[in-house]
């Protein structure tokens, strides 16, 4: 059995895909390898395998007690250029957190990225490429599925949305990253469309942009709800009530609400991005700036067929993305760790 330790704070901040993705990885694991894995939380206890989701100094310095540790891998969710617009931070602690963050990977025996993009990005970094693993996020059809007709009028109603409307969703933290401010631009120019955006500030005043996002948040247009951060267990509904996921990110690793969204049987749309192009390509409507947007989200409330199109593409990805064939990846990750020593 391969003692394997979780260590982990992303569940600390709510609404970011970090969290939701150590939550689905952990799940899974727990519901399909209990006589292969012993698997612990947070615990400093000898393990065959520790797996770093998140940064924390004291995950650092466990990292120097290798005996204790086995084999340190490192879930790379983020790098120093993919923060950039994300948190106002004063820019001597931008650069220390930075090289901290690089630091903190290179103690790592192997490392493993959400999207292929950043590869060539961490062996910049000088990070041994042999050791950088591509294995994607998932989301479990347990938590992400579509609902009845019935369900998502009460979501609606719930969230106070017009049941005939055609309703546009975003998800994520309200900041400049995120597009936001493309989302309200393009809400404006179709006054008759629902727009509603789910997150709100997960690190509060630091937000890049707290200020002038903050108006927008409490004053938002007349089609436009801001309905903060939505609770993980609330969310499948929250997407379902949806006709139209729309995300204008201006960077992105592997967003876990794309995931959600095409796992709920909902269509896409995002920014043009080439970090998309290797993950995502066939499964989405791409679109480069808001006029392209507003045509898009035009003919998918309009042409029946294109829609149709659309739904299948997402369902495809979500297909592509299971569970079931993630379940198989990361098992044979880990046991190719203890192989591999």
């Amino acid at each position: 059995m391969i003692k394997l330790t979780m260590l982990s704070s992303a569940e600390k901040v709510k609404g970011q895909g970090v969290a939701s993705a150590y939550r689905e990885l952990v799940n899974l694991l727990e519901e399909r390898y209990t006589n292969e894995i012993d698997m612990k939380i947070n615990s400093f206890e000898k393990s065959d395998i520790t797996h770093y989701h998140t940064v924390d100094f004291r995950f650092f310095l466990s990292t120097f007690f290798k005996k204790k540790r086995g084999v340190r891998v490192g879930y790379v969710h983020f790098l120093p250029e993919t923060m950039e617009g994300s948190l106002k931070l004063p820019w001597i602690a931008r650069v220390v957190f930075y090289k901290y963050l690089i630091s903190f990977y290179k103690r790592m025996d192997e490392i493993v990225v959400v999207n292929p993009s950043f590869i060539p990005k961490l062996t910049a970094y000088d990070i041994p490429e042999e050791k950088i693993h591509y294995i994607p996020n998932f989301v479990s059809k347990k938590t992400f599925f579509p609902i009845s007709t019935a369900e998502k009028k009460l979501a609606r109603e719930k969230y106070g949305i017009p049941a005939d409307k055609f309703t546009v969703i975003g998800i994520g933290q309200v900041q400049h990253r995120k597009g936001v401010l493309d989302f309200i631009e393009v809400a404006k120019q179709l006054p008759h469309i629902q727009f509603v955006w789910a997150g709100g500030f997960s690190f509060g005043k630091i937000t890049s942009g707290y200020e002038e996002l903050k108006k927008i948040y409490d004053n938002p247009p007349a089609n436009v709800k801001f309905i903060g951060i939505v609770d993980r267990s609330e969310m499948n509904a929250c997407i379902n009530m949806a006709d139209l996921f729309f995300m204008p990110s201006y960077n992105e690793l592997f967003p876990m609400a794309i995931l959600e969204a095409m796992s709920a049987d909902v269509p896409i749309l995002l920014r043009n991005l080439e970090l998309y192009e290797e993950i995502l390509t066939g499964y989405y409507v791409k679109e480069v700036d808001n006029p392209g947007f507003i045509r898009a989200i035009e003919r998918l409330e309009h042409d029946t067929d294109y829609y149709n199109e659309m739904l299948q593409a997402a369902k495809e990805g979500a297909t592509y993305y299971s569970e079931d064939r993630l379940a198989k990846i990361w098992f044979a990750f880990y046991q190719g760790l203890l192989t591999k020593e």
